[in-house]
């Protein structure tokens, strides 16, 4: 294959006879036939357009983000202002696509205007970015805090955040002296940003999440369009992608951004093992990064590559293909080993381990296989004929290699469940995700298909050009009402997240929504009283189970939210021992000499709730077990500390309904 010269569509569409047999070698380059379209991008314009498109798309997120929070909007829950404009927008949006995009389907590339053709590529391009921007940025657009606020997973991931913004390096969210196990990559970038702009770590998860699914949606433009040859397709399928990753995923922008990207690396897998040395080079470049953003669907993708190295491997009866596999292997290994490696090092030199249960987690929908193909939706109607399309086209070499990546997620997911009987699982429940997307994507082939063979192609005499112009304007038309209807249904779909979004009490101490804060209130008290006592953030260890206030400020954590987000090298089931036995204690000296005795590094100041004027009182603090199987699969219990343990060595300070400890 030669690699100035871009492969022909995975859909491509042959019209006429193939001039070989697939069965020879059924991962073979595809024949030669008729593609959806002239568009096809060279090598050099191909890299240009994703990077013009993945900036272009980062900087549309940040100036919606910008304008939003200098204006003012209604709280998303109490008015429906807010969902009246997402959906204004993101109808002119799609209006603007569709209409671009049909004058560039229906019209040569003779016939179609510079000007036109500039502006159908900025709109294409940037198109995944208004979507995000109108379907996320402007509900979000009256609060500082993101999807889900700072509940549940959103503690850890701000916390996450915070510490990398507050320091430039692969430290651990929780634990000091630990180098960093959770992938740390889309971290480390966001606190950069928070830097550059000045904002507090927990402050910049909003526009840094908008900026990634912006940049990732938009990347997928130009990369879909040099894969399949067709602008309209790879637009399609961009904005496709990006709305069901809204929908589903956006929690987890760092993990959304590489499910879009699976769909493609099946088909870039496949043309890398065929020879072409640009689709290896994008496989290496997407593996490794993406291991440096979440590790679960870099495994799925590692695996889809495997898989089909084995499969060509097959089809060809030689083992050239293992050395590129090799080849691949490597070079991501090398762009993961940038945020992997302090704690791999620290693992292989013998650190001490123990408490790792990431992996003990099962609802509901982990123990059931996903089939999106079937809900009773526009998404599930194009999933359904993605499904039909694989088999139709089963004999093109990326279609098979679309189907062999669905295989595998497929497989994942039972072996998710088998694994159950082992006391783990796979967190299979997380890839229904993927695995919409790649039906999905596969839709969007199969309607570009039916338009390029269907009764046009099929009875040319019976079909006038005025009549093919006009089943083109309905089917359009189709498009742009389904997805009209399905994108501005998003907010709503969001509607708890973006809820939480605006009621929970940021780091300010404040509600977006400007009722009355929780608790949390007292929280930039509690820093202040900290660093009056001398204690610097980063260099300081609090014991507290408020995880709002570990997500808000830099402190460094004696114990980590919960064991399923703990690092390993931290001992959090041996934390959690020491802890009890703390409470256990009520003279003052021996506290500190059992505090001094442990292992780790002992809290500099300990935050409890309680009353410090009640001689008769206790200080309590929850402990977070790990009960799984059971769901949820996380128990908090109380345990209470004797205010006479603290009598001496320690200096006590109410705020509100905290009791402040600082170790003297």
């Amino acid at each position: 294959m030669s690699e100035s010269t871009a492969p022909p569509s995975p859909a491509a569409a042959t019209a006429t006879k193939a001039p070989h047999d697939h069965r020879d070698n059924p991962f073979a380059t595809d024949p030669v036939g008729e593609v959806f379209a002239d568009d096809q991008l060279s090598l050099k314009h191909a890299a240009l357009g994703m990077f013009a498109a993945a900036v272009g798309g980062a900087i549309v997120a940040f100036v919606a983000w910008f304008v939003l929070h200098r204006i003012s909007l209604p709280a998303f829950g109490g008015s429906m202002v807010t969902r009246a404009i997402s959906s204004a927008v993101t109808v002119v949006l799609l209006l603007a696509v569709t209409v671009l995009l049909w004058f560039w389907a229906t019209r040569g590339a003779g016939a179609r205007p510079r000007w036109m053709e500039l502006l159908t590529y900025v709109v294409s391009y940037l198109s995944p970015a208004a979507l995000v921007a109108s379907t996320l940025a402007i509900p979000l657009g009256s609060t500082r805090l993101y999807l889900d606020g700072i509940s549940v997973d959103q503690e850890f991931r701000t916390e996450y955040l915070t510490r990398m913004t507050a320091e430039f390096g692969l430290n651990d969210m929780a634990y000091i002296d630990i180098p960093s196990y959770y992938p740390a990559g889309w971290f480390l970038a966001g606190g950069r940003l928070a830097d550059l702009l000045g904002i507090p770590g927990w402050e910049v998860f909003q526009p840094w999440a908008l900026i990634t699914l912006a940049a990732g949606g938009s990347l997928l433009v130009p990369v879909w369009q040099r894969l399949s040859g067709s602008l309209p397709v790879a637009a399609g399928i961009a904005l496709l992608t990006t709305a069901i990753a809204i929908s589903t995923t956006a929690d987890e922008p760092y993990a959304a951004v590489v499910a879009m990207g699976l769909p493609p690396l099946a088909v870039m897998a496949r043309r890398a093992l065929a020879g072409a040395w640009s689709a290896t080079v994008g496989v290496i470049v997407f593996l490794g990064l993406s291991a440096t953003f979440y590790t679960l669907h870099t495994a799925v993708g590692a695996l889809i590559v495997i898989t089909l190295t084995i499969a060509v491997c097959a089809a060809e009866r030689s083992w050239r293909p293992v050395a590129k596999l090799v080849l691949m292997g490597a070079g991501s290994m090398l762009i993961a080993a940038t945020v992997w490696a302090p704690y791999l090092w620290a693992t292989l030199t013998g650190a001490a381990s123990s408490g790792a249960t990431a992996m003990n987690y099962l609802p509901d929908n982990g123990a059931r296989v996903p089939l999106p193909m079937f809900a009773a939706s526009v998404i599930g109607l194009m999933c359904l004929l993605g499904l039909i399309w694989m088999m139709v086209r089963v004999l093109e070499p990326d279609t098979r290699a679309m189907i062999i990546g669905l295989a595998v997620m497929y497989g994942w997911v039972v072996a998710s469940m088998i694994a159950t009987l082992a006391g783990r699982t796979l967190l299979g429940f997380r890839l229904e995700a993927p695995i919409t997307l790649m039906l999905a994507t596969a839709g969007v082939f199969a309607i570009a298909d039916m338009k390029l063979n269907g009764v046009e192609k099929l009875w040319p005499a019976a079909v006038r050009p005025a009549a093919a112009r006009s089943i083109s304007a309905v089917l359009a038309l189709v498009i742009l009402l389904a997805g009209v209807g399905y994108a501005q249904s998003i907010p709503t779909r969001l509607h708890g997240p973006i809820d939480l979004a605006h009621t929970d009490t940021d780091g300010y101490g404040e509600r977006a929504d400007r009722f009355a804060p929780d608790a949390g209130k007292w929280f930039p008290e509690i820093d202040r009283v900290l660093r009056e006592s001398g204690l610097e953030p980063t260099e300081s260890v609090v014991l507290t189970d408020e995880r709002n206030f570990q997500a808000f400020f830099p402190y460094y954590s004696f114990q980590a939210l919960t064991s399923h987000y703990a690092n390993p090298l931290g001992e959090f089931d041996r934390r959690n021992a020491a802890i009890e036995e703390w409470a256990a204690i009520t003279d003052p000296d021996e506290l500190v000499s059992a505090m001094d005795a442990d292992p780790w590094r002992g809290p500099d100041a300990i935050i409890v709730r309680g009353d410090a004027s009640d001689p008769d009182g206790r200080f309590t603090i929850d402990l977070a077990d790990d009960i799984y199987p059971n769901n949820p699969n996380v128990l908090f219990r109380g345990v209470a500390f004797d205010p006479a343990a603290f009598e001496k060595h320690w200096k006590v300070t109410q705020k509100g309904p905290f009791v402040i400890l600082i170790r003297q």
